[in-house]
């Protein structure tokens, strides 16, 4: 009765695969026998991602791409004959208290983490609903949101304003998208060992204060992210649609 996860003939796109969650779930999803298309601005970056998947005896094909720009995201598209899953990662974070906020940071944020999110999503969803036998073998699509899509924090809220809108597009797309069988979902991490964290965390106080909000005392690993991505990527989690899966060590139970 235990389903594994098993992503074989799968093909799954992930944006921002070049460094941290979008690196690690691109691994794990090469790791359960999908074939992967990564995508990052940075070549340099692409290349040890996918001579890690190859090590791993998974596939890979890797795309340079800044997701901001749609036309050449739309060209990268026109190279995939196929999509079935969607690990829409790209994102950025410049914490800065709300009346202090730059308007060319909350401009940026905002292009990149929900309106890049959003054009990636529909370009993909329109590729995905076009295949003849998408109702038969489903499709998934997961943003990666955050914890503060759920509850605010201070000096992050550009960045609440931007997940929490993603937590609203996830819920409006796994409804319209439903009768296609293409299910929609997001992970929502606490602070996770990748290096944006790493150069927050290096501000001792604010590491102290953030751990203090998170009940199982500890920040969580790349590996617990891109499992949960996993899950939701395939078969395991047929029956689930429009909501999240919370890998938050209990931050937003409190």
């Amino acid at each position: 009765m235990l389903k594994k996860i098993n992503l074989k003939n799968k093909v799954a796109l992930v944006t921002g695969a070049g460094k941290g969650l979008g690196k690690a779930c691109s691994i794990a999803l090469a790791e359960a026998g999908a074939k992967v298309i990564i995508l990052s601005r940075t070549k340099s970056d692409l290349t040890k991602v996918g001579k890690i998947i190859k090590k791993t005896k998974g596939s890979s094909k890797a795309f340079v791409c800044d997701i901001t720009n749609v036309d050449e995201f739309k060209n990268i598209l026109k190279k995939i004959s196929r999509l079935d899953i969607l690990v829409n990662n790209a994102g950025n974070n410049r914490p800065e208290h709300f009346t202090k906020a730059k308007r060319e940071n909350m401009e940026y944020l905002t292009n990149l983490n929900m309106k890049a999110a959003f054009n990636v999503a529909q370009l993909c969803s329109q590729k995905m609903v076009k295949a003849k036998n998408r109702k038969r073998i489903g499709g998934s699509i997961i943003h990666m949101s955050s914890q503060l899509g759920k509850v605010g924090c201070e000096g992050r809220n550009v960045y609440n304003m931007n997940k929490f809108g993603i937590e609203g597009l996830a819920r409006g797309m796994a409804v319209e998208l439903a009768p296609y069988n293409i299910r929609v979902n997001t992970v929502c991490p606490t602070f996770v060992e990748t290096p944006m964290v790493k150069k927050f965390f290096k501000n001792k106080k604010f590491k102290k204060q953030m751990l203090s909000n998170i009940p199982l005392g500890r920040v969580a690993k790349e590996s617990d992210v891109a499992t949960a991505v996993a899950f939701l990527a395939g078969e395991t989690s047929e029956m689930i649609t429009g909501t999240s899966l919370v890998v938050d060590g209990g931050w937003t139970a409190k």
